[in-house]
């Protein structure tokens, strides 16, 4: 599936191995789970691949908690989106412009679309760039078309 080549090739630096593809939401977060079993949450907006759980119980356990799932659906960031936005066409995801992590709005002006394949890629590689980054560091963001 080109998507898990994309996890791959985007955040496998972090130590992610992944086999399948559990979960997405309209942002573009994804649930995966790796050869070990575990599974992964990927985060664009703020730039992070951590694992979520070391076992299918452990995600299911995970997937009844009410702040996990109110932070998963993302409800009114959504809501939000689809008023400013539209729809989504399929393999579309919202997307922050600027990433939460350096200083963008959760909302706004800041709320854009993209294609998911490009977010997934784009959200690893900037992580990448900045995992040895300080707080306090100073960015330069730069762009290219």
């Amino acid at each position: 599936m080109q998507l898990l080549d994309e996890v791959r090739s985007a955040w496998g630096w972090v130590g992610i191995e992944p086999v399948d593809l559990i979960d997405d939401n309209d942002f573009g977060n994804l649930i995966v789970k790796d050869v070990h079993g575990q599974y992964w949450r990927i985060c664009p907006e703020d730039l992070y691949c951590e694992v979520l759980a070391s076992s299918r119980e452990e995600l299911d356990r995970v997937a009844k908690d009410q702040e996990f799932l109110s932070d998963w659906y993302m409800r009114a960031l959504v809501d939000e989106a689809f008023q400013r936005l539209g729809a989504l066409a399929p393999w579309q995801k919202y997307c922050l412009k600027i990433p939460g992590v350096f200083g963008g709005d959760y909302g706004g002006d800041n709320l854009g679309k993209i294609s998911f394949d490009e977010l997934i890629r784009a959200s690893g590689h900037i992580a990448q760039q900045i995992a040895d980054l300080t707080d306090s560091a100073s960015i330069k963001l730069s762009v290219n078309d």
